[in-house]
């Protein structure tokens, strides 16, 4: 299938994928070792699965849809937060496992760079028993995080939901979502467990750790040649889109004032797969990605704000 161009236009978004809380403590400086380090603290909701969700809605997708596991801990707060957003969550409560939590810890003088510390909780634990075939009803394009392929449960979720969705016609996109858990499951590993993806929305740094290679463009092109779309997002130096082993358009960044990184891939993503679903191609797509990576690092955690 030809990423960009079998979606029915206006049709569902379907999101899988991770819905997590995130303390994002914004500090300057190098973290001070052994004592304290001043730092602005808040609480919001997160997840790459969740914020993607939100930032297609934001972008004017009327229909966004959220498959996710959380813990009866704060399943409400996040029910909530994510309808404000314009998501119709569906969120499987885990009686064992809490909601899980990222510690985003940004460091205000380094061009609002991040670092997360990650405790998955419920989030990976989603299985093929959380899936049915009718959450394809109506669906014009299925997402799923590349975090749910680091963990047994949710790899096997995968597989489940991109089979159904290929026995629709239903195009298929993937986000790899963490270098430092991509480096872990292995280059390979994580390819094959891609098979049949019709979208892939690497950073660069995924882009690279995939292929090998150092040079992003040369890395979008190599992976083009087993995803038939793949979009590169390099965060200030804007997007690349890659089909058929070539590099056939370079979007520029827009520019804007880093606050907080957090989310701004995400938020790309979302925008990304929103202007697809109106019928946008894919290089068009990519300029509102990169808009709304723009918009999302000038605000502080993963999201658009709720609607009004």
């Amino acid at each position: 299938m030809d990423g960009g161009v079998t979606a029915q236009p206006h049709g569902a978004l379907l999101v899988v994928g991770d819905v997590v809380t995130d303390v994002v403590a914004r500090h300057r400086g190098p973290l001070a070792a052994g004592t304290d380090t001043a730092a602005g603290i808040r609480t919001l909701p997160g997840g790459a699965g969740a914020n993607v969700a939100c930032w297609a809605a934001h972008h004017g997708c009327a229909d966004v849809r959220l498959l996710g596991r959380v813990g009866a801990d704060t399943a409400a707060w996040h029910e909530r937060e994510l309808s404000a957003c314009g998501v119709r969550p569906r969120l499987v409560v885990d009686p064992h496992a809490p909601t899980g939590t990222v510690i985003c810890l940004v460091d205000a003088d380094a061009a609002a760079e991040r670092t997360f510390l990650t405790d998955s909780g419920a989030s990976l634990r989603l299985d093929p028993g959380d899936w049915s075939d009718e959450l394809l009803d109506g669906v014009a394009r299925l997402h799923l995080s590349g975090y749910l392929l680091f963990a047994e449960p949710s790899r096997a979720l995968v597989a489940t939901a991109g089979a159904a969705a290929r026995a629709r016609g239903v195009p298929v996109s993937l986000d790899p979502a963490s270098a430092g858990f991509l480096a872990e499951l292995g280059a390979d590993r994580f390819l094959e467990l891609a098979g049949g993806v019709d979208v892939l929305l690497p950073s660069r740094d995924e882009a690279c750790l995939l292929t090998g290679l150092s040079d992003a463009a040369d890395a979008a092109a190599a992976l083009s040649r087993r995803v038939p779309l793949v979009v590169a997002k390099l965060g200030p130096l804007g997007a690349l889109v890659a089909r058929g082993g070539a590099v056939t358009a370079r979007i520029a960044a827009v520019t804007a004032t880093p606050c907080d990184t957090t989310g701004a891939g995400d938020a790309f993503t979302g925008a990304f797969l929103a202007a697809l679903l109106a019928g946008a191609p894919p290089e068009a797509a990519a300029e509102t990605g990169c808009g709304a990576g723009a918009a999302a690092v000038e605000r502080v955690g993963g999201r658009p704000a709720p609607r009004g």
